[in-house]
């Protein structure tokens, strides 16, 4: 068995654990199942449109967001997906996933869809190319005072932000001092860097907190 599927089977009746599915098509699923386990929730598979009926909340995971794009069309998921969104289901997108959940993407190819969840401008690969890829401490709001430990691969950065959209982190220094890299708009939540690959769990833990919280 590998390691998604015993997460999945590890926790089947945890009492009151909120069921969150990891969009399964492609990018790295199994460091957002491992963190949502360790945060409480029962993590699920999402690759068909019954299995998002089953879930409370999504992950959109890191990845290549036109990849992703196209296949959420070819596993019909794309529609069921953008009427969950606003049928009012909580989300959390990483990097590709905050690409997926912006309502303007910029850089993109043409026939690239998203999901229109956060009333946002995001520009795709705004930081280079992988060899581009750095990490950062950020001070992110409604966390605890220790900085938050970045890691961005081919980001994307937020350029506009509508009135019903809280800033979460910037970037503090460098060239791209100022640019927006978290938002939450509602019960959505996204992050142009990977927080499930630092081994710290507390912006999975806000997202869990939002599910909870209903």
């Amino acid at each position: 068995m590998d390691s998604v599927a015993a997460a999945q089977v590890e926790h089947p009746a945890r009492t009151g654990a909120p069921r969150i599915g990891v969009l399964g098509l492609q990018g790295d699923v199994r460091e957002h199942f491992a963190a949502l386990a360790h945060c409480g929730a029962v993590p699920v598979t999402v690759r068909r449109a019954q299995e998002l009926d089953s879930v409370d909340a999504l992950v959109l995971p890191g990845g290549e967001s036109t990849t992703i794009s196209k296949l959420l069309e070819v596993f019909d998921l794309l529609e069921p997906l953008r009427a969950r969104l606003r049928g009012g289901m909580p989300a959390f997108g990483s990097c590709a996933g905050m690409i997926l959940l912006a309502d303007e993407v910029l850089d993109t190819r043409s026939d690239a869809q998203h999901l229109s969840g956060i009333d946002m401008t995001v520009r795709r690969n705004a930081f280079g190319r992988q060899v581009d890829s750095f990490e950062t401490d950020l001070v992110f709001a409604g966390l605890d005072e220790v900085p938050v430990r970045a890691v961005f691969i081919r980001a994307p950065l937020v350029e506009r932000v509508g009135p019903g959209v809280e800033v979460l982190a910037r970037i503090a220094d460098g060239p791209f001092a100022g640019g927006i890299v978290a938002v939450r708009q509602g019960r959505v939540l996204a992050t142009s860097f990977h927080p499930e690959v630092t081994g710290d769990l507390r912006v999975h833990e806000m997202f869990v907190d939002m599910v909870r919280a209903g």
